[in-house]
């Protein structure tokens, strides 16, 4: 155990530099660290509680994720019976469940049957669940359809899957830096952005939907007369003066989710600001069929059930591109180019708690945990050297490596270092000091039973080794946990934990043990100096 080639010890030597200096650039301000290669920028990240910022938490609209589906259902009823020539009436969304009346007896096993093909079995994480996504009943000539509990649960799930996805793509379009985006429980996100001191701009790019859709404009009839007639493939919406009103197609033409950019502009004629938009090629040649089919008709550019424009058709549009014109300002304009970019949101976001945190009280935070490290590590070291005399020094060394390479693997990771992941720092030379323990209080053991001074110590690393890997692997696990079902702090907590106890298996088996090893190589002790 205490031999060492010199390959072995100058790669446990170099291993130790090499990582220790990954946390470099953590001690150099930003204006010097930018001239330094792109892989040498790598630097810890100080999170909301140690630098101040925005705090956000977000919960995605249930009920608008089952209007959706509700909604979904209604239009593959209609479908369905079409396509079967199945005769009916009265088709609505009643409640939680779409209701239909088949017109005639002798076709309603034929409508059931083809309906409940509309039910699909629910996977879950191990295949199928037993679950429907749909409960299909009847009663006479009425048949209700309607989203089972499990089949909500699980869009629900999917919605906070997808926007999780959309609100990172468009915190990071703003060009804010190092933002934490996660999932809180079934149904919220949490959003954290340090050193953003002013959330308004966000929370107005992250509360829209941004669910752009072309449709056609209805002139069958006015808005004012469609209040009293209430026609069933159209609706009312609002368009960008107070009071204008719009009788929209409710079919869509085009959805936003074909949309592959969006750029803010100027129109060339009138000098205000645009939006200039591009479609992928399935959306393109859509937006040329529905251009040439309608020529001379009013379309509408309809965003989160707002019409922003609704000009005529007076050509076909056959490049796949276009613009959208309206009451823009030049940040209006870019935010929804932003939104565009990003996509929409699946389904609506609330925002149930808003949290500013200065940045004083994070510098706060930061003079108390460095107080707290500093006085714990002086501790620790104060207590080994008293208690194992030079090999106490040799321990303080190895930890004092082991905390450097703590922060290096940090650093390389780009990790956020929250007040949490201080305490898991101290922790983690708690648990270093108590490796070397175990280790020297083995050595004292086999110098009582009789070895010599160079036997007991190479029989102290060798026989402690498994109660270390022991302990130390029951540690791991845990902190694996944690970072699993854990969220935020606790997560900074595990990661500084993990990656401590790794660290800390490093130094206790190879750099106190090569520290000792050349002592011994030196010094030939006969007796051992704890």
């Amino acid at each position: 155990m205490l031999f060492f080639t010199r390959w072995k010890a100058a790669a446990i030597l170099l291993t130790a530099l090499a990582v220790c200096l990954c946390a470099l650039p953590n001690f150099f301000s930003d204006n010097v660290v930018r001239h330094w290669p792109s892989w040498a920028q790598r630097h810890i990240v100080l999170g909301l509680d140690l630098q101040g910022g925005s705090h956000l938490l977000l919960e995605v609209d249930s009920a608008a994720v089952r209007k959706e589906q509700l909604q979904a259902i209604n239009d593959d009823v209609l479908r369905v019976l079409r396509q079967a020539r199945i005769p009916f009436t009265g088709r609505a969304i009643r409640g939680n469940s779409v209701e239909v009346h088949i017109t005639r007896d002798a076709d309603i096993d034929s409508a059931l049957s083809k309906l409940r093909e509309l039910s699909q079995p629910l996977s879950g994480f191990a295949g199928s669940t037993g679950q429907r996504t749909i409960n299909v009943t009847d009663s006479g000539s009425t048949i209700t359809l309607g989203p089972t509990e499990p089949a909500v649960t699980e869009r629900v799930r999917q919605a906070v899957d997808q926007s999780i996805q959309i609100v990172e793509r468009r915190v990071n379009e703003l060009g804010l830096v190092e933002p934490t985006i996660q999932r809180e429980g079934t149904d919220r996100i949490l959003v954290q952005v340090p050193g953003l001191q002013d959330p308004s701009r966000l929370k107005e790019i992250l509360g829209k939907t941004a669910k752009l859709d072309f449709r056609m404009v209805d002139v069958s009839m006015t808005a004012e007369q469609a209040e009293q007639a209430h026609p069933a493939d159209s609706e009312i919406l609002a368009g960008e003066t107070p009071g204008q009103k719009y009788l929209i197609e409710k079919r869509v033409l085009v959805s936003g989710g074909d949309l592959v950019d969006a750029q803010p502009g100027f129109d060339q004629r009138t000098n205000e600001p645009i939006v200039n938009f591009r479609f992928n090629s399935a959306g393109a040649r859509k937006f040329a069929e529905v251009t040439q089919a309608n020529v001379g008709k009013p379309f509408a550019i309809v965003l989160d059930n707002k019409v922003i424009s609704a000009p005529v058709i007076r050509e076909p549009i056959l490049g796949g591109s276009g613009q959208i014109s309206g009451n823009f300002t030049v940040q209006s304009a870019n935010d929804l180019a932003i939104l565009l970019r990003a996509g929409a949101l699946p389904a609506p976001l609330t925002i149930i708690e808003e949290r500013t945190v200065g940045p004083g009280l994070g510098q706060d935070s930061i003079n108390a945990g460095e107080h707290a490290a500093y006085a714990g590590a002086a501790l620790v070291i104060i207590f080994m050297f008293v208690t194992y005399g030079l090999f106490g020094l040799f321990a303080n060394v190895a930890v004092a490596v082991n905390v450097a390479m703590i922060f290096g693997v940090l650093s390389l990771l780009s990790a956020t270092l929250t007040l949490p992941g201080i305490a898991g720092i101290v922790l983690t030379v708690g648990i270093a000091v108590d490796s070397n323990v175990l280790i020297y209080e083995r050595i004292r053991e086999e110098v009582r039973a009789g070895r010599t001074a160079i036997n007991a110590i190479d029989a102290g690393f060798s026989r402690a080794l498994a109660t270390i890997l022991d302990s130390n692997i029951t540690t791991f696990i845990a902190a694996a946990v944690l970072f699993y079902i854990g969220t935020g702090p606790v997560r900074g907590f595990a990661v500084t934990l993990g990656i401590g106890i790794i660290t800390t298996l490093f130094t206790a088996f190879t750099l106190t043990r090569l520290i000792v090893a050349y002592w011994v190589r030196m010094w030939r002790p006969r007796v051992v100096p704890i």
